[in-house]
């Protein structure tokens, strides 16, 4: 399946105002939101039906959830507060495992927001969501058309840990910078894939994954400069500095948090890393991973652990059919370097799910695949994603013994 694209209107220019522009943009994918907002709005209905029936408010549920504490610690009192109650680690310097954008980001709301730290931070991640919804639909739409991105935004909406997406957690905003990045490199603008990847880097600490795709992108357009330097034909597109700026730029969020950390720890540049192992987090290669998956094959564990391995395994299998499916290479590298990161990593095993969220290209091979099927294998695939994720995400929710 070749990945060249079949919807060029996307990236070609248009006349008027940049308003103008996405307003044209919105209403082609407000069939593809449309469906994202029903899915998302059917699980939190499901959640707050819940909460209610078991006496907790789903303001609560949805707003202040595990890491949710974290990053509403830190709006409220800045790095260096007290633990908040009852989560682990007890360690004065734990919070700073936690990047600040999405912190930032709650503390400049809440000023404007009725209800504080809580409603400002839902409010932002459901934005998020729809934002990374929007941009999700691009990439797929610019590559395979409107029908594809369609359904790529419905299975990025029906993945089983979808719920994270209505959470006060930085997923949804990681997901947001980086389609929006990934858009502008497919339609040649480095610089503002750059950008995006700055604040990617400050968003989440795999947000590293943006400024790969840029410097991939850097990369490839380096390569085809110099062949196309020996051939016929006028060049075009974007002149390469643009692209090495990007590149050059594009770590700096990420850099710039863990030197920081770095010298607010007084460790210097492995300070950061040493604010991880107080979590049990750092890089082994995925030695931590098999042993986890061999621990659920020779012992009994919660639903969160055949459940983590399984969508472990569906990440690697989609990887492989992404790299058949022969996707433009800053593509490829930001959900490969994604995968590498949740899966080379020590710490909580059932949170991997949740850190591959953000790689919805490999949701790609299915979304195309279901863009050409019948409808009654469409109504039968999503039918049963949708009871699977609603399901789901209702249980880690409100009956999972161990966190998100």
């Amino acid at each position: 399946m070749s990945a060249e694209t079949v919807d060029t209107a996307a990236a070609a220019p248009r006349p008027g105002s940049v308003r103008v522009h996405v307003r044209a943009a919105l209403r082609r994918a407000a069939p593809a939101l449309a469906l994202f907002a029903a899915i998302r709005l059917a699980g939190a209905l499901c959640t707050a039906l819940w909460a209610w029936r078991t006496g907790r408010h789903p303001r609560n549920l949805l707003g202040a959830t595990w890491d949710s504490n974290w990053y509403l610690s830190v709006a409220r009192y800045g790095y260096g507060s007290p633990t908040p109650h009852h989560m682990w680690p007890p360690e004065p310097l734990a919070d700073l495992a936690f990047f600040p954008l999405y912190p930032a980001l709650i503390r400049g709301l809440s000023a404007v927001v009725p209800g504080g730290a809580l409603n400002a931070g839902l409010l932002l991640a459901w934005t998020a969501a729809a934002v990374a919804a929007w941009g999700i639909f691009a990439v797929g739409a610019h590559l395979y058309g409107r029908r594809a991105g369609t359904f790529l935004v419905a299975l990025w909406a029906l993945v089983p840990h979808a719920v994270i997406e209505s959470l006060s957690y930085t997923e949804p905003l990681l997901t947001a910078l980086a389609a929006w990045a990934l858009y502008a490199l497919l339609t040649d603008r480095p610089l503002w894939a750059g950008a995006l990847a700055v604040l990617a880097g400050l968003a989440r600490p795999n947000g590293l994954a943006v400024a790969a795709a840029v410097m991939a992108a850097a990369a490839v357009r380096t390569w085809r400069r110099g062949r196309d330097r020996d051939g016929p034909g006028p060049r075009q597109g974007r002149p390469l500095r643009h692209y090495w700026a990007a590149a050059l730029i594009a770590p700096t969020g990420w850099l710039a948090y863990v030197l920081w950390v770095g010298a607010r720890t007084g460790a210097g540049p492995r300070g950061y890393f040493q604010v991880q192992e107080i979590w049990g987090s750092r890089f082994d290669f995925g030695r931590d991973t098999l042993r986890s998956v061999k621990r659920l094959f020779l012992h009994d564990g919660a639903l969160v652990q055949p459940m983590a391995a399984a969508v472990i395994a569906a990440a690697l299998l989609l990887l492989v059919l992404l790299v058949l499916d022969r996707p433009p290479l800053p593509l490829l590298v930001y959900a490969a370097v994604l995968v590498a990161i949740a899966l080379g990593g020590t710490g909580y095993f059932p949170s991997k799910p949740r850190f591959l969220l953000p790689a919805f290209p490999l949701l790609l091979p299915a979304a195309v695949a279901l863009a050409r099927a019948r409808p009654r294998t469409v109504v039968l695939a999503t039918g049963s994603l949708a009871v699977l994720s609603l399901g789901y995400g209702l249980y880690l929710l409100t009956m999972a013994p161990e966190p998100l």
